[in-house]
């Protein structure tokens, strides 16, 4: 108990010194940390054998919904019965149809220099009725073997998730899924055949995505399958109750982690010689202001996001914050499941995307008893009315990389420095039919997005984190569930018009520059102090040197600047991206974003007033 408690006051130290100062606004241009070098040495250097991939679940991913004997799954009953609650009314029937196009993926993977894939089984593709008792699915098998040994023999890891939400319809129908404890047992065979099948191979085991999302979108607010809410909320739920269920649905999801964990500790792992674990979901959450009381109220934001199954898999039960405010609504464990719960894991995945401010509302009295309501705290993206970081497509994510460092240290601090795997973290764009193809692939803003959050990565990893890897969400532009097809993640962007072709986008090939060892990305990463408003720098590759021009405008008014000459020098320059895998980038997030490829250069600016200035030089 002592070093317990002496590690929630290091852990408080900590968040009061570097996280909860200065809160007039966050500033994400400016990071108080600075990367002389960025690369794949520079992590391995820090974390021998680091591993970088990219993530995928099987509903946004396989398609073939009707196909090779699979099951339906929740998602598919909500995709086709609850369409409006998807917003552009789509589904994942075809999605980017990786079942049976994942040798091209695969082979992407390789060439972009990727050493893992993180991908999901379909339970209901495996057991198309949720139970060996209704029989295994011998082609749902003979995918999963054929994925893998593709991944293994292009030299991909494959780290594999049992559950990514896509639960058997039979199951939900039964008996409402995991809302029952009967899930537990059901969850324990699955997992079995899985570690039966292709446990030889696969040396990473993740049991569940985001519970806290399942319980949050699925049961607290019905915006994900199978879309219960109270029905004071208003929300066009199927029933429910966001005071209980969100509760008793992490309780189940935390069990079923916990048997499968003994389960193959037991039977598998000494021969297997593998490691599992499981991903967990965070924002960073920084306070309103100094006051104790907001401080208090990040950290209770903390504890009912992450705590809410972090606490349990490190302590054996529910952060105390939680006990003392939801009280009898909040299921006990037993003695026996609290020991089988503390310290279920090898390692812990977290999927971080962005931040949120927190300030208490202890004093506000609700109507009705809702998860959404029990922390008393009100969360918002700005303060004063400045944003804590650039809205992206997606209207919850806000871009705030110093998040993910600080999340870091919270989490080696406070629960005993688990090894860490980064398995979820991008960003999006709009899907904008509008578009041209050209302008979709040149998505700058996701490089400067990995190249900060990296960078403030890297600097946890200096501080004493035991970050072992990092997987961008995501290769492929897919099914964004809720969102469907309105934002796109992948690094590759998918034609969903045009036989699903893949086109790599410029974040594709900053990541191959990336992970070449022998590759400094001192030249390609994102400028930060020496770049004025007003000046452009361009990186010319064939004499290797710094050389500035005057400003924007002057090369603006130096070149032909019609808008038929500005697309066929654009379309030169991805296809000489393309051709010749030899360019540089240099930006700062705000004011310009340059590309140059064998002397051809694009420079876009974004002014004060949200227009884009799109300049593009020939070659010189």
């Amino acid at each position: 108990m002592a070093k317990h408690l002496g590690s929630l006051v290091l852990s408080l130290v900590l968040l009061v010194g570097f996280a909860f100062t200065n809160n007039k606004a966050a500033n994400t241009d400016d990071p108080p940390i600075h990367c002389d070098s960025l690369n794949r040495s520079s992590f391995d250097a820090l974390q021998p054998g680091f591993i970088f991939g990219t993530t995928s679940a099987s509903y946004q991913y396989e398609g073939a919904v009707k196909e090779g004997g699979r099951g339906p799954s929740i998602w598919d009953t909500y995709t086709h019965n609850h369409s409006e609650r998807i917003m552009d009314g789509s589904n994942g029937d075809v999605t980017v149809d990786q079942y049976h196009r994942y040798k091209e993926d695969v082979a992407i993977m390789k060439n972009t220099g990727l050493d893992a894939y993180r991908f999901s089984i379909s339970w209901s593709n495996l057991l198309p009725n949720g139970k060996l008792s209704g029989g295994v699915n011998e082609d749902g098998i003979k995918y999963y073997n054929n994925l893998i040994n593709e991944l293994l023999l292009n030299g991909l890891k494959p780290f594999v998730t049992i559950f990514h939400w896509d639960l058997p319809q039979a199951l939900e129908d039964e008996y409402g899924g995991f809302l029952s404890p009967n899930i537990v047992d059901h969850f324990r065979d699955y997992a079995d055949l899985c570690f039966k099948e292709f446990g030889d191979r696969v040396k990473h085991w993740i049991t569940l995505n985001e519970p806290y999302t399942v319980s949050h979108h699925g049961y607290a607010i019905g915006c994900h399958a199978p879309g219960r809410c109270s029905a004071w909320q208003n929300l066009n739920c199927t029933g429910g109750n966001s005071g209980t269920e969100p509760y008793l649905v992490t309780h189940h999801q935390l069990l079923a982690h916990a048997v499968v964990v003994r389960l193959y500790k037991d039977e598998y792992q000494a021969f297997q010689n593998g490691s599992i674990g499981i991903t967990l979901a965070s924002h960073w959450f920084e306070p309103a202001s100094e006051a104790t009381k907001d401080i208090n109220a990040a950290f209770r934001s903390l504890d009912f996001m992450f705590g809410w199954c972090m606490d349990p898999l490190s302590t054996g039960d529910y952060p105390h914050s939680m006990r003392s405010i939801v009280g009898e609504r909040l299921p006990k464990f037993t003695e026996e499941q609290s020991k089988l719960l503390n310290g279920s894991f090898d390692f812990i995945g977290i999927n971080y995307y962005s931040a949120r401010y927190a300030s208490d509302a202890s004093d506000i009295v609700y109507l009705h008893t809702s998860y959404l309501t029990d922390p008393h705290v009100n969360v918002t993206t700005e303060l004063n009315g400045v944003p804590i970081g650039p809205q992206t497509a997606s209207d919850w994510l806000y871009v705030y990389p110093k998040g993910i460092h600080d999340l870091m240290l919270y989490i080696k601090e406070k629960y005993n420095d688990p090894i860490i795997y980064i398995t979820e973290n991008g960003v999006d764009e709009f899907n904008d039919p509008k578009v041209s193809l050209q302008e979709a692939l040149n998505d700058t803003n996701r490089i400067d997005y990995y190249y900060r959050h990296l960078c403030y990565l890297q600097a946890s990893i200096k501080t004493g984190a035991k970050v072992k890897g990092y997987f961008a969400w995501s290769l492929l532009d897919n099914f964004e569930w809720n969102y469907g097809y309105t934002v796109r993640f992948g690094i590759i962007y998918v034609d969903f018009k045009d036989d699903l072709k893949r086109y790599p986008k410029l974040s594709m090939y900053w990541f191959k520059r990336f992970l070449k060892k022998q590759e400094k990305m001192d030249r390609y990463k994102a400028l930060t102090d020496s770049l004025q408003a007003d000046r452009a720098l361009v990186v010319r590759r064939e004499k290797d040197l710094n050389v500035k021009v005057d400003s924007a405008d002057a090369i603006r008014n130096s070149i032909d600047n019609t808008d038929s000459r500005i697309e066929e020098l654009e379309l030169q320059l991805h296809k000489c991206i393309i051709e010749k895998n030899d360019f540089e980038i240099n930006m700062k997030k705000g004011h310009y974003s340059r590309v140059s490829c064998d002397g051809l250069i694009f420079v876009k600016r974004n002014g004060n007033d949200g227009s884009s200035v799109d300049v593009v030089e020939g070659n010189s």
